[in-house]
């Protein structure tokens, strides 16, 4: 969890009203914050990468003023129009296409404001910025500027001063011998050119998304900053560089709008985002009377505009909050707003309590005679990959059910049996001591409409001496022991199982399983080093 150390001194005076160190400890738990560590004159505390706008404690004095009723509503973000623009050349379009960008004039830089303002960066790179892939944030002295800027791909042999060094670098000298360049290298590596910003004067300001030029590197002394943000998705760019203007403009820059000139690009929308809030939704999901006015009393001190909007509420939120995606998040804003100390517990009405169903009682048996048989349960995936669950196992694939779009191989199809998995748990356990002895219960697919849905039992055996004798015993204990079941076998064939040592499980006549010993290929596909065996059987109709 990313981490920003609050000083009571410097936060005190961002409040911009006096409260005590206590009220402020008390209060930062509820804007979802945790204490870390506590000093005399500063405390550190976490804060979730879902809130990213309290990445430093500009953003943190934000959310306490509204909980501590000092500043109610929505900040408005005051930007001017500027008069410098970034020309997007169409060479970027396929490396880095976004770029927008904004400029805070008039500002005052001591060292605690930059080290918010760097630590604030990291933290937007390494959150909602994926580490930089979807989005990197440049801040340069703009007072070391010649507009206007170019934003292009250039060689590798492209030479600069970069930050934190005294001599000129190529691109490619950057990226293989800087401990950044050799970090984020990677988001380049499929590009033989690279993204590079450079000025009227034909100095480069940045190389995104590595690093910039020592040429604007911010100092104490700068009073006027360039915030430029490249991006692979629009969104998060102007996500990211709504964050960093509020921020800013909390430490006493005036801002002020630079264009971009290109085929994807314009001004940044930094506009609020409306949304419409049933209110019965609000009082249903937190069992909760409130009235209109108090459900807008609550989302303003959470930072939120709103007014009523004929039966509704009509919420106006800033662009920097962009954790709320829809009415649950506002359900929980004013949840916060109300206070969660203030809610209060209700016993239901219904007087039955709850009981275990049939299935529930009937799998747990299983389980405690398995358990007692000596075998260890293990729990895998329904969702399997077609490599272990037929190809390896050597198991017909033609009826297989497959999931659209799967985003992992191993994570493909809707898995039609269960013991192919507990062979690929064995081959991934073959460093443990032997014997190993494990079983799962769970659900199986088949083709149908809808699709059939059917609870299986499956265990196996692997060690030197594993044998179908040992695997039958422990068929025929579990279903008499357990369910005074008795069962028999009929020799067939399974191109899982060694021919002549295999058979289907009957009970009253009627296939409910398979049982055998691994055939030695199947054992190879899984790079077994010992002997193993099991069985499989359909529960669902036999014991529910």
């Amino acid at each position: 969890m990313p981490v920003v150390t609050l000083y009571f001194d410097r936060i005190g005076k961002l409040l911009g009203r006096k409260v005590s160190k206590e009220k402020i400890m008390s209060t930062l738990p509820f804007l979802g914050l945790d204490i870390e560590e506590e000093g005399q004159d500063h405390i550190n505390v976490e804060y979730s990468p879902n809130r990213p706008d309290f990445s430093t404690d500009y953003g943190i004095a934000t959310g306490l003023q509204g909980l501590l009723e000092i500043k109610l509503g929505m900040p408005t973000l005051k930007i001017k129009k500027g008069n410098h623009a970034i020309k997007a050349d169409p060479s970027v379009g396929k490396i880095r296409p976004y770029i927008v960008a904004i400029e805070a004039l008039d500002g005052k830089m001591d060292d605690e404001t930059i080290r918010q303002i760097i630590t604030m960066q990291e933290d937007l790179h390494n959150g909602i910025g994926r580490r930089r892939k979807k989005v990197s944030i440049g801040i340069h002295d703009l007072d070391r500027i010649k507009f206007p800027l170019v934003y292009k791909a250039v060689e590798r042999t492209h030479r600069f001063v970069p930050l934190n060094s005294q001599d000129a670098m190529t691109a490619s000298e950057i990226l293989e011998k800087t401990e950044t360049g050799m970090t984020y290298r990677h988001l380049l590596e499929s590009n033989k050119k690279i993204p590079v910003i450079v000025d009227l004067a034909g100095n480069t300001i940045s190389f995104p998304p590595i690093i910039n030029s020592k040429l604007t590197e911010v100092t104490s002394k700068s009073k006027n900053l360039l915030i430029e943000v490249t991006a692979s998705d629009r969104n998060t760019a102007e996500d990211a560089l709504a964050i960093v203007a509020y921020a800013l403009q909390n430490a006493g820059f005036k801002l002020s709008s630079v264009r971009i000139l290109g085929p994807r690009n314009s001004a940044p929308q930094l506009q609020p985002k409306k949304m419409l809030l049933d209110p019965a939704l609000v009082n249903g999901i937190l069992g909760l009377d409130l009235t209109l006015p108090a459900m807008i009393r609550s989302l303003k001190k959470n930072q939120l505009d709103a007014k009523i909007k004929g039966k509704q509420i009509l919420c106006l939120i800033p662009r920097y909050r962009a954790d709320i995606f829809g009415p649950i998040d506002l359900v929980e804003e004013v949840a916060l707003g109300y206070g969660i100390e203030n809610l209060d517990y209700t016993i239901p009405e219904a007087k039955s309590a709850g009981q275990k169903s049939k299935t529930t009682i009937a799998l747990e048996a299983v389980r405690d005679t398995m358990v007692g048989l000596g075998y260890l349960e293990v729990m895998n995936f329904g969702l399997v990959g077609k490599q272990v669950q037929y190809d390896m196992t050597k198991q017909d694939s033609s009826d297989m059910i497959s999931v659209a779009d799967s985003k992992s191989q191993e994570h493909q199809i809707l898995r039609d049996m269960i013991l192919p998995g507990l062979v690929d748990t064995l081959s991934r356990n073959i460093h443990e001591p032997y014997p190993q002895k494990i079983f799962e219960t769970g659900i199986v697919f088949h083709r149908g409409s809808p699709v059939n849905e059917e609870v299986h039992l499956a265990c196996a055996s692997a060690h030197n001496d594993a044998s179908y004798t040992e695997i039958k015993s422990v068929l025929q204990s579990l279903l008499k022991s357990g369910f005074d079941i008795s069962c028999t076998t009929k020799n067939s064939q399974n191109p899982l199982f060694i021919e002549g040592r295999t058979a289907d499980i009957l009970v009253d006549g009627k296939k409910i399983g398979m049982i055998g010993e691994l055939s030695p290929q199947v054992l190879d596909n899984f790079k077994m080093r010992v002997p193993a065996a099991g069985f499989e059987i359909k529960l669902t109709d036999l014991i529910f």
